[in-house]
């Protein structure tokens, strides 16, 4: 191996130190923000002012920063041989499409009309129920390519998952959510589901492509100096979600300290379905001797969550201060937590997985 090549594997393979803690300071990312948004309220105003259409502008940038260097990393050739081994997509819309949103739903009223109904007047309950079924009906569009990369998923395979997803979703969602809040009126804000796939996907992709093209067109077609310009990036894309995961908790920090018990008791069926949904697609992938690098991003993508999208709809159904749109913040602030114990997870069992 050349001594180029080396110093890509290497710097590919991780962060060292900084990253094998990562979870650690994530959890001062999660202290600082609320710390930050108590003590500098406006700031965070301000930064929650710039938002369109229920996308944040600033958290978009950090996102697209993180999933940069995936996009970088795919493989369009690769691309094109994803239906040669379909099993992953499989499972991925099984999962997301005929067991998510009904199994949300099903925890919902379990916690919120039996196990908590002592707790809370019933028509927040209703409320509370409402989010978190808007939260299971819309997998994840953009940090699921985070995921992706922590767990060295294939980059070409997450973006045709991640497509195939957005595409159900905008056919699948309304008529689901419909179906399990029994209304009939759901508006799709069409804005938000657009800009989001355009921010996340369309744009970081078009832009990673042509990067990828002239590095390739500048080093002979050397995959090497791909490897080289994508470790070297590694540390920009983490640190984009330390600041998203500082920024998110910022902007809901007065709600996390002024009303810790209702958070806890929404983030109950949240996490619960979070890991059950993970264990039920990790579990089929392994048993269906699915690759590690399919597998991983596989369960991610159905343990990962729309937010924009669900909260958009939140607020157009039922209002900015309804329990609705509470439920489907709470689900944003569980996420990276649970998310980061799985991707540990991924990488701890990597080797019990079939070789692709």
């Amino acid at each position: 191996m050349s001594e180029s090549a080396a110093v890509a594997e290497a710097r590919a393979a991780g962060l060292g130190l900084f990253e094998k803690w990562l979870s650690v300071w994530v959890g001062g990312a999660i202290v600082g923000g609320i710390l930050l948004g108590n003590t500098a309220p406006r700031l965070f105003a301000a930064l929650a002012s710039f938002e369109y259409a229920s996308v944040n502008l600033v958290v978009a940038v950090l996102i697209w920063a993180m999933i940069f260097p995936m996009m970088v990393a795919v493989d369009f050739s690769a691309v094109r041989r994803v239906g040669e081994k379909p099993k992953g997509l499989v499972i991925t819309l099984a999962v997301n499409w005929m067991i998510k949103p009904f199994t949300m739903a099903a925890l919902g009223v379990l916690f919120f009309e039996f196990a908590f109904a002592r707790l809370l007047e019933p028509s927040d309950a209703q409320q509370y129920i409402a989010g978190l079924i808007l939260l299971g009906a819309a997998p994840c569009t953009a940090m699921v390519f985070v995921w992706s990369q922590l767990t060295k998923g294939d980059p070409a395979y997450t973006l045709v998952q991640v497509a195939v997803n957005d595409l159900v979703m905008i056919v699948a969602f309304a008529p689901i959510v419909a179906l399990l809040l029994g209304v009939t009126d759901i508006v799709v804000p069409w804005n938000t589901l657009l800009l989001s796939v355009a921010l996340y996907v369309v744009v970081p992709l078009a832009a990673g492509a042509w990067v990828r093209h002239r590095l390739l067109v500048t080093h002979g077609g050397d995959e090497g100096a791909v490897s080289e310009f994508t470790g070297r990036l590694k540390p920009l894309s983490i640190l984009g979600l330390l600041l998203t995961v500082l920024l998110l908790f910022g902007f809901q920090a007065q709600t996390i300290l002024s009303r810790p018990l209702l958070i806890v008791l929404i983030a109950t069926p949240i996490v619960i379905q979070s890991y059950g949904i993970f264990f039920i697609a990790y579990g089929t992938a392994k048993l269906w001797k699915v690759p590690h690098a399919v597998a991983a991003p596989c369960a991610l993508i159905g343990t990962s969550n729309f937010f924009e999208l669900a909260v958009a709809v939140a607020i157009g159904l039922f209002g900015l201060g309804s329990g609705a749109a509470l439920a489907t913040v709470v689900g944003v602030l569980v996420e990276v937590p649970v998310m980061l114990s799985l991707v540990a997870f991924a990488n701890r069992t990597r080797a019990s997985f079939a070789v692709a």
